[in-house]
């Protein structure tokens, strides 16, 4: 077997165990230890929240193989979800909304950006993520 042949077995292999796995339900998440929502009002994804995921979120999730099937390079991707086929994003409610619960670290082996890769990509502040969840719970316009 090719490097070439075992190096795509293994991204197979990788990627069919992620899309094994159950979503999770949000009864199962501590939504009591999300940072609040920011008192901020009339925020856009072009405005207030683009830059954000473009700092922490989009070099891992973009381009022709994005992880686990994510693309955050457009608002309707961002909102539509990967692999799971969950919405990662529930407009007007940011407690119901996976992306949160990840970028909040509220999900182990799910935080994001991955523990191990945060010293390439910055993970959000509470403040950050208190903007998303504002922008969330205002429609995710």
């Amino acid at each position: 077997m090719t490097p070439k042949t075992k190096t795509l077995l293994a991204g197979a292999l990788v990627g069919s165990l992620l899309a094994a796995l159950p979503a999770r339900a949000a009864e199962d998440v501590d939504v009591s230890k999300l940072p609040p929502a920011a008192a901020k009002t009339g925020l856009t994804y072009d405005k207030d929240i683009k830059a954000l995921f473009e700092n922490s979120c989009v070099k891992c999730h973009s381009g022709d193989r994005p992880k686990s099937k994510y693309s955050m390079e457009s608002l309707p991707a961002i909102i539509k979800g990967g692999s799971s086929d969950e919405a990662a994003i529930i407009a007007g409610k940011s407690d119901k909304s996976p992306l949160v619960w990840y970028i909040a670290d509220l999900v182990e082996e799910m935080e994001m950006p991955p523990l191990d890769k945060r010293d390439k990509y910055p993970v959000l502040t509470k403040e950050q993520i208190g903007l998303v969840r504002a922008w969330i719970d205002q429609g995710a316009k």
